[in-house]
């Protein structure tokens, strides 16, 4: 686990981690109150009475892009592309490797009777986007970790090409009209995946509020950050109707605009406030649970719930629920520290006997246990 500061981080947003849980508490309920997990090819809702609200749940996953804008921004700082590269593969991929390592022995341990895995679907996940090799997600949340690494990688090459963050502006507009040409008129498959088209405008937001965050204060960025709401607004919105055909629900788009413009400017807000009045070690830990609690909730709770009954209630589920927190707690206070500081440090030692430093100049605080 990284070590507790005794003394207050200047750098850390602790309201961050707090969202953190919030959002994915949101996709949890997404989950487990209108969009389950499927078996046997029928969708399992454990509580079906709270798809009114549950089904909005699902706006949880594009308010961590916006975050995960703000953090990469500040992970990127002072890094130079490998050293960037090195910070985020070791940061997302040990915990990937251990919480889907994890699905797939609890599903071909016990749940084979609701669920079939294989040793081949799981060598193909440890490439994370196991469907270019032919196999199904280990879970299927592991589709929005696809849209970050594309979105790592991006910032990989802009920091290789000298041009992040010294021409956010250009890379920003240029981003939001391809998103708008291909989600207006061009409609291309791979142009959405190469630019996250359904998502750029959550990403485009959280670089902005960092922006905004190291003190930069004139018109062009508050334009480019009402544009950069505008078009995630307008995604979000966008999205339903496919959404509505896949899960055949009925979304209000009034309610998701009100829900995002609210979530996007509370996200800005928690970047204003420098501390909040609950122990640091309890907000590091909400912080550090988010990931794998995300990684495991859905198939491994399924998986748990479904044995405990075939009939799941409110019960049945908050123990699972819980159960799924106290093993996110596991895995990140003794697990994912270790695996994360070893391959760090593993690929630094390479990267520097080959020449390829990792940092432009003085290393810089740690911001959200996330750099």
């Amino acid at each position: 686990m990284p070590s507790l500061a005794k003394q207050p981080d200047p750098t850390r947003v602790p309201v961050l981690d707090l969202l953190r849980l919030a959002a994915v508490g949101a996709v949890i309920l997404y989950h487990y109150g209108f969009w389950g997990t499927a078996s046997h090819g029928a969708q399992k809702v454990a509580m079906p009475y709270l798809a009114p609200v549950a089904q909005y749940g699902f706006l949880g996953v594009p308010v961590f892009f916006a975050i995960s804008g703000f953090v990469i921004a500040y992970s990127a700082e002072g890094r130079t592309p490998v050293g960037f590269a090195i910070a985020r593969f070791s940061r997302i991929y040990p915990t990937f490797v251990i919480c889907m390592t994890l699905t797939f022995l609890t599903t071909l341990l016990l749940g084979q009777a609701y669920f079939h895995v294989t040793w081949g679907q799981w060598l193909a996940n440890l490439l994370i986007a196991a469907p270019m090799l032919g196999q199904p997600y280990m879970d299927d949340a592991y589709w929005s970790l696809v849209i970050e690494v594309v979105f790592y990688v991006w910032v990989a090459l802009f920091l290789a090409w000298g041009i992040f963050p010294r021409k956010i502006d250009t890379i920003i507009l240029a981003w939001i009209a391809i998103t708008f040409a291909n989600e207006l008129t061009l409609d291309v498959p791979l142009f959405e995946k190469l630019f996250m088209a359904d998502d750029s405008g959550f990403f485009a937001v959280g670089l902005l509020i960092y922006e905004h965050y190291r003190g930069r204060r004139d018109m062009r960025l508050y334009s480019l950050l009402t544009l950069a709401m505008g078009t995630a607004t307008f995604q979000a919105v966008h999205k339903l109707e496919r959404l509505g055909v896949h899960t055949h629900g009925d979304f209000d788009p009034r309610v998701v605009t009100l829900i995002c413009v609210v979530s996007l400017g509370v996200v800005f807000a928690a970047t204003r406030i420098k501390s909040v009045p609950l122990p640091a070690g309890l907000v590091r830990a909400v912080g550090g649970i988010t990931y794998p609690l995300y990684l495991l909730h859905l198939q491994l709770g399924y998986v748990i719930l479904l044995l405990m009954t075939p009939t799941p209630d409110a019960l049945s589920t908050a123990l699972v629920v819980t159960g799924m927190v106290l093993l996110a707690w596991f895995v990140w206070r003794f697990l994912e520290s270790n695996a994360h500081y070893l391959v760090r440090d593993k690929l630094t030692m390479l990267a520097s006997r080959y020449g390829w430093p990792s940092r432009l100049g003085r290393p810089g605080n740690a911001l959200l246990t996330d750099g």
